[in-house]
């Protein structure tokens, strides 16, 4: 008998602790985004009830190669919480993650709600308080990072940790099309990219995100920090390394892993 979405929910959240699981395939099918999000949501309730407090959202498959090789043709997202949010120029450690990678970004937080079913890039423009430079470290709670579009929908967009930078920049007037990103590992470049990677802007990614949430009777709060998507490669991390990105007229950001 195949497993159910509340048993899959449980397996994925046990992975945290216990490592790994294979890919969801026992009851959840690659493709299954409806399933893959009501598991999602199912684990967003479940850390809430344990305490957990959101702290905005994060959106990932922004990249066209990579939505080809999902077979996919939209982005998805994940929650984060605020005991996700790591200092600038602090220390993720390392027992905290499973299969880290690190993917520069640019986040923006809102300073308005916002609920609009159709909203626009100029709609995320008008109800953003600032945009910065940002780093998500992702995680898969899937072995090896076989993935597939309903696995890391179901694994909270296979999110983990992110660090903001402490530049702040009003978004009127900001280029965040043609800025350019470099991402660093231990001083040596392992990620470059630019604004337009991600899903053509970094707006039009939340824009989209907007709409999806207005659609499901769901509201982006003031206050929200909304990860846009990479704006290049990811690149793996481990124990001992110092990741740094800095993205042309946004700012910089950076973060090391070790034990604490």
């Amino acid at each position: 008998m195949a497993m159910t979405r509340e048993a899959l929910a449980a397996c994925l959240r046990a992975a945290y602790q216990s490592g790994a699981v294979p890919p969801l395939r026992d009851g959840l099918a690659p493709d299954d985004g409806a399933g893959a999000y009501e598991i999602q949501n199912l684990n967003t309730k479940f850390w809430m009830q344990s305490g957990r407090r959101i702290s905005g959202r994060k959106i990932g498959l922004t990249s066209k190669a990579v939505q080809v090789q999902l077979g996919v043709d939209q982005p998805d997202f994940g929650t984060l919480f605020m005991d996700m949010a790591i200092a600038d120029g602090g220390v993720l450690a390392s027992h905290s993650v499973l299969q880290p990678k690190a993917e520069a970004e640019i986040a923006v937080v809102l300073g308005r709600d916002l609920d609009h079913p159709a909203a626009t890039e100029q709609d995320i423009l008008a109800a953003c308080d600032y945009a910065c430079a940002a780093i998500e470290i992702v995680d898969s709670r899937i072995a090896d990072w076989k993935i597939s579009f309903a696995d890391t929908v179901a694994d909270n967009g296979s999110s983990a940790f992110y660090v903001l930078g402490q530049e702040k920049h009003k978004l009127p007037g900001l280029d965040l099309y043609t800025c350019g990103m470099a991402m660093t590992v231990n001083g040596a470049i392992v990620s470059v990219g630019a604004g337009a990677a991600c899903l053509g802007h970094p707006l039009k990614a939340a824009a989209w995100l907007a709409r999806t949430f207005a659609r499901q009777g769901e509201t982006l709060r003031a206050g929200d920090v909304i990860l846009t998507g990479a704006l290049g490669p990811m690149a793996a991390i481990k124990s001992g390394d110092v990741i740094e990105a800095r993205i042309g007229g946004v700012g910089k950001v950076g973060f090391s892993m070790g034990d604490k």
